[in-house]
């Protein structure tokens, strides 16, 4: 007998993806300690493996309900809208410890470090070359993801491709200077408070420009399928103020670490 609701609300179905991803997640976060401890990343890897394949199968399950069984209801998309805000401030206070801890060892530096900063022996980054670069390249890439936004509220298809595909290369180019400035660096993670906090802060930031990338590229594929209208796009809105997040962070990185604090 077919089940008529009389509710706008999307009860969900029995998932085993929350249970593979803590399983994925638990193997991963062992496997990088085994990877520190002896140099071994076969745990690493097959932790990767499970939430990969859990990333997959979880985003193929919602993307079904949401643009083919149509339980993504107005009420249901709001609730998703307000799950979205609540996390990204969740992600503001976790970049807010960096930069407390940047700030209480800068603006008052103990005599451990010579009580200077940066700390001597340091050889920081010059602002003006990379991170500037960066810096641009994570500014065009919020204007193209805007660019693609309004397209997509304006059923232009052809230009909300377009912007998709810039943002997402800009995204990318971004993750590939940021890597080659970690190589070229002359400190590590290990060189007292300075390292400590210059690479949590960039290294977190970095992460979160992978993970939003990978959320643009799922975007770039739905668009191609024509999942997306210019009333039912919430998947990718939610990508692009997720993006506008990471932009804003870098922003203050760049002016208080890379700038102020060199």
């Amino acid at each position: 007998m077919k089940n008529i609701n009389n509710h706008p609300y999307h009860l969900v179905d029995y998932s085993p993806w929350p249970l593979t991803g803590s399983i994925g997640a638990m193997t991963m976060t062992s496997g990088m300690v085994l990877w520190f401890q002896k140099s071994e990343m076969y745990l690493l890897m097959l932790g990767m493996l499970i939430n990969l394949l859990t990333m997959f199968q979880w985003w193929r399950d919602i993307v079904r309900e949401g643009t083919f069984q149509g339980k993504h209801t107005n009420k249901v998309v709001k609730g998703l809208k307000l799950g979205m805000i609540l996390f990204i401030v969740s992600e503001v206070f976790f970049f807010i410890s960096f930069f407390w801890g940047f700030f209480h060892s800068s603006l008052s530096p103990s005599i451990e470090i010579g009580m200077t900063w940066p700390p001597k022996g340091i050889k920081t980054f010059n602002p003006m070359e990379v991170p500037l670069m960066n810096t641009m390249i994570l500014l065009c890439s919020g204007i193209s993801v805007t660019w693609a936004h309004h397209s997509i509220m304006n059923k232009n298809h052809s230009q909300t491709l377009q912007g998709l595909i810039v943002t997402v290369i800009l995204g990318i180019l971004f993750t590939m200077l940021q890597a080659y400035e970690y190589m070229e660096a002359s400190f590590c993670i290990s060189d007292s408070v300075y390292g400590s906090t210059f690479y949590m802060a960039t290294g977190f930031h970095g992460l979160h420009v992978i993970i939003g990338t990978t959320f643009l590229m799922v975007c770039l594929l739905r668009h191609m399928m024509f999942h997306f209208s210019n009333i039912h796009h919430f998947g990718f809105e939610a990508a692009a103020w997720y993006w506008h997040f990471v932009d804003v962070v870098w922003i203050f990185l760049y002016i208080s670490i890379y700038w102020w604090g060199s």
